[in-house]
């Protein structure tokens, strides 16, 4: 038998190797077809059911829970609590005005509130529901679950809104949130799919509206089955979106309680500042305001009511706030002096209670002068005349720059809204700004804290750190991000000679520790809690030659707006720096006999991590130190950690 050639085998066996390889394909193609129909007609057939009858698959952002907010030792300032709604879908509802009200008969909803309902649902698109009504008690909101099936396109829901367990205690460094408006919108690029949620709520000020990115978190979906008339009939399928930051500030609660407490209904502000750190342990201005209001939506009477208030309680004074510093800021003219080797350390300059300066007076506070003042001398007494002497020794040149260095005329970097940077003013500065030079008397003003120079009460606490410390302090708010805390770098040092930086304290020792210091009446009696720091009295006002000549009119004789801010700045204790504390109150008058005893209870609060005892104080004061704690209204009257944290 003849054999079949070789090239005839090989090619016999090429073809029988492709039809295996084609019926593979084949037979998976068909495997593939097979088990997709199955998967249609068999595990989707009731999903395609429902579509054929005529009802419909929805998708549905969830919005995610914000993140939450806490102080430095786990006590919550900014939460979510459940939120009872009703929301209604122009596509599903059909008549919509017809809808509204009938659902008006079974919730409170006034005409003004079905007409700016009825104006949101015009403006967005059909297939997206409309919040129409939230912050329901149960019993509204189980009578419209109970009638949904005759209220097309209207859907009840349970969300999450924010809420401020602590009042007003933190209104201003945490801000508030509010709906999104159309100018929020327009101030991004791509906003977050989020944001088109009617009255979906974003932060708008404060911390809140810093860390917005941070404390909104993602969304999730959920896939709904809504019936021909609207109606959902249920959840096929959901997805949770991922919840917003946990933020814990550095912030104390119960200090930062006690500190507004303290200042009472004055037009004030404080902050406490942790030297170790950074940490701002209390920062609080008076009177506040309810930020729970704006969350709600505020009333017209409850907006004009904070608006026409001449204590401004929506203004953040203790960042926002820029005042002369007034006799505080001769701590950075003695500073800049002493660096500058323009004064000897024993060197004196006579005050005769004022100084001439071409066929113009400027005046000391004290019109019979404070005859030969030393550096010690000066800022126990706070003689005017001694730093005009300084200032124009000094110049302004270097004035500025050791404002500067201090921290004024400097903006910190925190999550405040409007943080102000102050003024640290230059002959540059005044030549843009007024286009006219810069005079010697400019100078003689700025040397006692006069005239252009201008600092927030952060501003002045960062200050005296600094001063305290010879570092240069940052102040910080944020102390851990979900539980994970944030890095301090070492902080560095100012250059400033260590002799010059301990004369300036020590003058600052005795104003409170001496005899003739301007705050000896606030000083502490423990010697393990001794204070250094320096009074204020910023003017507000001109005041004429001729009044000069017979008398200035005391503040209590004045306009409240007229009368002098009180400033007090303090660091303790003496021998070891751990807290700086500043304080002032507007139109309070004279800073030692104002402030400092505000700034000192405050300062105890912090050291003694609650009410130090009365022996502290001295005796002639201690009457009034107990009728003082017995009128304050603490939320928590029992002890703080001061500068502590929980690990």
């Amino acid at each position: 038998m003849r054999r079949a050639p070789k090239g005839s085998l090989e090619a016999t066996r090429k073809m029988t190797r492709r039809g295996l390889l084609l019926g593979s394909l084949q037979a998976v193609f068909v495997g593939t077809l097979a088990f997709r129909m199955r998967y249609l007609q068999v595990e989707q057939s009731d999903q395609f059911q429902l579509l054929a009858n005529a009802n419909s698959i929805k998708i549905r952002l969830l919005p995610p829970a914000r993140g939450l907010i806490y102080d430095r030792n786990g006590i919550l300032l900014a939460g979510n609590e459940q939120n009872y709604r009703v929301t209604i879908t122009r596509e599903d509802a059909g008549d919509v005005p017809e809808v509204l009200s009938d659902l008006s008969r079974l919730i409170p909803m006034s005409p003004e509130d079905i007409a700016r309902n009825l104006q949101e649902i015009s403006r967005r698109p059909p297939t997206l529901p409309i919040t129409v009504a939230d912050r329901l008690s149960w019993q509204q909101f189980s009578r419209v679950a109970v009638n949904a099936p005759v209220l097309p396109g209207v859907t009840t829901e349970v969300g999450l809104s924010r809420y401020y367990p602590r009042g007003a205690d933190f209104a201003h460094v945490l801000g508030y949130v509010g709906p999104v408006s159309d100018y929020d919108l327009s101030k991004m690029q791509n906003p977050d799919p989020l944001l088109q949620i009617p009255k979906f709520q974003i932060g708008k000020l404060g911390v809140e509206g810093k860390l917005e990115d941070q404390l909104r978190g993602k969304a999730g979906t959920r896939r709904i089955e809504v019936n021909a008339s609207g109606r959902e009939m249920r959840e096929i399928d959901r997805h949770e979106g991922e919840p917003g930051t946990n933020i814990r500030m550095t912030l104390d609660a119960r200090l930062q309680n006690y500190t507004i407490a303290r200042l009472g209904d004055d037009s004030a502000a404080a902050v406490v500042l942790d030297l170790t750190r950074g940490d701002i342990l209390t920062i609080a201005s008076t009177p506040g305001f309810d930020p729970n209001l704006f969350v709600r939506g505020i009333s017209g009477t409850d907006y004009r009511t904070l608006t026409e208030n001449d204590h401004r309680p929506l203004a953040d004074k203790t960042v926002q706030g820029a005042y002369p510093p007034g006799s505080t800021f001769k701590t950075v003219t003695l500073t800049a002096a002493l660096e500058a080797g323009v004064i000897a350390p024993d060197e004196t300059v006579y005050c005769r209670g004022y100084v001439e300066l071409g066929n113009r007076r400027f005046h000391c506070w004290k019109r019979s002068g404070h005859g030969h003042v030393g550096i010690s001398e000066s800022l126990e007494q706070s003689c005017d005349c001694f730093y005009y002497e300084m200032a124009q020794r000094v110049g302004i040149d270097r004035l500025s720059d050791m404002a500067r260095r201090m921290g004024i005329g400097v903006k910190h970097d925190l999550p405040m809204s409007a943080v102000s940077e102050g003024l640290a003013p230059s002959r540059d500065w005044k030549e843009a700004r007024y286009k006219k030079a810069w005079l010697i008397g400019d100078t003689l003003n700025t040397g006692i804290g006069q005239g252009y120079v201008l600092a927030s009460p952060l501003q002045l606490a960062v200050m005296t750190g600094r001063i305290a410390t010879g570092k240069a302090i940052e102040p910080r708010l944020i102390y851990a991000v979900n539980d994970v805390p944030v890095e301090v770098a070492e902080f560095a040092s100012l250059g400033i000679d260590a002799e010059h930086l301990r004369a300036v304290r020590a003058g600052m020792f005795g104003v409170l520790n001496n005899r003739i210091g301007t705050a000896y009446a606030s000083r502490v009696l423990d010697d393990a809690s001794l204070m250094a720091g320096k009074t204020g009295t910023s003017q507000v006002r001109n005041i004429s030659t001729a009044e000069h000549a017979t008398g200035v009119i005391s503040n209590d004789n004045l306009p409240w707006e007229q009368r002098d801010h009180a400033l007090f700045v303090c660091f303790a204790p003496f021998d070891a720096p751990r807290f700086a504390v500043s304080v002032i109150v507007e139109h309070g008058g004279g800073g030692s006999h104002v402030a400092a005893p505000i700034a000192r209870d405050i300062m105890l609060q912090a050291l003694y991590g609650g009410l130090p005892p009365l022996s502290v104080y001295p005796a002639s004061e201690r009457p009034e130190a107990e009728d003082i704690r017995a009128k304050l209204n603490l939320a928590d009257p029992t002890s703080f950690t001061g500068g502590k944290s929980r690990a």
